[in-house]
């Protein structure tokens, strides 16, 4: 397990890599293009963004067990899934897929009940669990398989839910300066976003790696039921959601 200062140690060494290459990257793009994207517009998103993402979901649940499970270092394959989900989100509704799940009731539907299907299966994993605190489907001893699969839940349970599709059309947009190239922006704004979800997830992975010490197996096995009953909510609150239509 880590101690408190090794955990800041860890936080701190991704932490500033990020920040420096957001900071490299928009500084170099700014030059090329001659613009100024107004810092208070990135703060308001960073703001946002922070919120959204740090209120409780599937990826918050997923990062707390696999700290609990597999500890920060080995979680960090998870935080990698959800920084890929990310990308494809943001990605995919910068190409237009966001506007085509608002529009295609089919469509919607095939991506909503996908996601609800693998939130559920998590959360019945979870509460069939017995404190053992291992919830992969891969074989003892297979750490790559593992790790796979670490990665894998993390990046599905982002890219099957289609309310992020949603929320990411309904809200970049209003951070996107329409008189400016909109693709890098937009990446701009997904590395923006990448970052202080990385930052989160690692904060939650800490926190289910440090709750895990105090916890005996009466203990996990609560937290397993806790977190499974969460997704299974969410499962079925996914598989009652609607498209707002006008």
């Amino acid at each position: 397990m880590l101690s408190n200062r090794a955990a800041q140690q860890a936080l701190a060494g991704p932490t500033q890599f990020l920040v420096a290459a957001l900071s490299k990257m928009w500084n170099d793009y700014a030059a090329r293009e001659e613009i100024s994207m107004n810092e208070m517009t990135i703060l308001a998103f960073a703001a946002v963004a922070f919120i959204g993402i740090a209120t409780p979901g599937p990826t918050v649940l997923l990062a707390l067990t696999n700290g609990s499970r597999y500890g920060v270092r080995r979680s960090g394959y998870g935080m990698f899934g959800a920084v890929l989900s990310d990308f494809v989100l943001i990605g995919a509704v910068a190409l237009g897929l966001g506007a085509l799940l608002a529009a295609s009731e089919f469509w919607f539907s095939v991506v909503k009940w996908v996601g609800a299907a693998y939130l559920a299966f998590l959360g019945v994993t979870l509460l069939r669990s017995h404190g053992t605190l291992d919830i992969s489907q891969e074989p003892q001893g297979t750490g790559a398989g593992t790790r796979r699969a670490i990665f894998l839940k993390s990046l599905l349970v982002a890219v099957t839910n289609p309310k992020g599709y949603l929320f990411f059309s309904a809200f970049l947009p209003q951070f996107i300066d329409p008189t400016l190239p909109q693709a890098q922006q937009y990446a701009v704004l997904a590395l923006v976003f990448a970052a202080i979800d990385f930052m989160v997830m690692f904060g939650y992975a800490l926190l289910g790696s440090q709750a895990v010490r105090f916890l005996k197996r009466s203990g996990a096995v609560w937290l397993d039921r806790v977190c499974g009953g969460a997704l299974l909510a969410l499962a079925g609150s996914l598989a009652f959601y609607r498209r707002v239509t006008t």
